[in-house]
């Protein structure tokens, strides 16, 4: 079955979540040393990915593709936007949780439900957008839906499901629910690849289809430093904005090799 690495892979960061929502409790400097421990992993992470191409200018050309082409769709404020529509729905799921037996005080302030539910906010986007990009920005995400798609084999997947269950079990626990609602983006992302996968055997040769990979791979993690600078908060990058980077990467392997061979004559 094409998409039971990809089930497995949604199901455990579904768990982690549930399991570091239980972790809220955890001190706030532990959150905010394990977030920033994560941060510096992906950068590490990143870099190893980025070397694997070997035609840097390639990976450059895409991103710049890519960029404008995210700037012009306006990725990140996409998914910006609905996150708040997810913050939106917990944070009135939350006041009515806490409206029994709690009114506005004297002052006119909000009641401690609606301060709940305020408090909440921002929260659950970041969650949402920012394990959404980890979860389905990598070589793993990619290679494991493809391997799943191609041969049926899951091994991939399933050392990723791990992964992002522990991470979701850190994550949930410094920025809330909105992990989650991650699993979803990255059930449609790996699925889609997964069953469109079995399709690229009979239109491309392994050879190129390696070439893409590693291509991808590079790509994939120059956006996974961006979100390592993200989460170490040295500066705002769009990396949602960068995404179509990776099509973009996908497109142009076999573009350039059906031009060289064409200038070659070959």
């Amino acid at each position: 079955m094409a998409l039971w690495g990809t089930i497995v892979n949604a199901a455990a960061i579904i768990a982690g979540g549930l399991l570091g929502l239980m972790l809220h409790r955890m001190r706030e400097g532990i959150r905010t040393t394990v977030v920033q421990g994560i941060g510096i992993a992906l950068m590490v992470l990143g870099i190893s990915m980025a070397l694997k191409s070997a035609n840097f200018l390639l990976v450059a050309a895409s991103l710049v593709v890519g960029g404008i082409a995210g700037e012009l769709l306006q990725v990140e404020r996409g998914l910006e936007r609905l996150g708040g529509r997810l913050e939106q729905a917990v944070q009135a799921l939350s006041v009515l949780l806490h409206k029994r037996g709690t009114t506005p005080n004297e002052q006119g302030q909000p009641a401690d439900g609606q301060r709940i539910g305020r408090n909440k906010q921002g929260r659950i986007a970041t969650g949402f957008v920012h394990t959404t990009l980890i979860f389905c920005v990598g070589a793993m995400a990619i290679l494991g839906a493809l391997d799943g798609g191609l041969r049926g084999q899951h091994d991939i997947l399933y050392t990723k499901a791990l992964l992002d269950g522990f991470l979701s079990i850190i994550f949930a626990s410094a920025l809330g629910v909105g992990v989650l609602f991650s699993a979803l983006p990255v059930f449609l992302y790996q699925g889609a690849i997964a069953l469109s996968a079995s399709g690229i055997t009979g239109l491309i040769e392994p050879s190129l289809l390696s070439e893409i990979i590693s291509q991808l791979t590079a790509v994939g993690g120059i956006l996974i430093i961006g979100l390592g600078i993200n989460l170490l908060e040295l500066r705002k990058i769009n990396v949602a904005n960068l995404l179509p980077s990776l099509p973009a990467a996908a497109v142009a392997v076999p573009l350039v090799h059906w031009t060289m061979a064409w200038w070659t004559g070959g």
